[in-house]
C-alpha cells in the first residue's frame, strides 16, 4: 500500500498539479492587485467601487453587482495575461517562427531506459 501511494505521488501529473496550484496561487495575487486597480478606477468614475449599498426597489443586488464586476475584471485579466500570449505563441509555432521544444537527447533516452529497467527489477 505504501509503494502504491509513493507511485501515486511520484506520477508526473500529481507533481504538475501541485506546481500548477502553487503558481496559480501566486498568480491570483497578481490578478487581485489588478482587480483592485480597476475597481479603484471604476470608483473614480462613478463614486465608490463597492456597490453593496445599491438597492433598487428595496432589493439588495449591490453585492452581486460588485462580485460580477470583479469577476469580469478577473476574466479579462486572465485573458489578457495568459490566453492571448499563449495563443500568440501557438500561432508562431504553427507558422514555424518559434521552434518546437527539442526532443530529449539520446543520452537522456538511454538514461530513462536504464531507470525503467531498474524499476522493473
Amino acid at each position: 500500500m505504501i509503494k502504491g501511494f509513493k507511485d501515486f505521488l511520484m506520477r508526473g501529473n500529481v507533481v504538475d498539479l501541485a506546481v500548477a496550484v502553487v503558481v496559480g496561487t501566486a498568480f491570483a495575487k497578481v490578478v487581485e492587485a489588478f482587480v483592485t486597480v480597476i475597481m479603484d478606477l471604476i470608483g473614480k468614475l462613478g463614486g465608490t467601487p463597492d456597490f453593496s449599498s445599491f438597492k433598487p426597489g428595496g432589493v439588495a443586488i449591490g453585492g452581486f453587482l460588485t462580485a460580477l464586476v470583479s469577476f469580469v475584471v478577473v476574466a479579462a485579466a486572465v485573458y489578457v495575461m495568459v490566453v492571448v500570449p499563449m495563443n500568440h505563441l501557438a500561432e508562431r509555432r504553427k507558422k514555424g517562427i518559434e521552434p518546437e521544444p527539442e526532443a530529449p537527447s539520446e543520452e537522456i533516452i538511454l538514461l530513462q531506459e536504464i531507470r525503467d529497467a531498474l524499476r522493473v527489477r
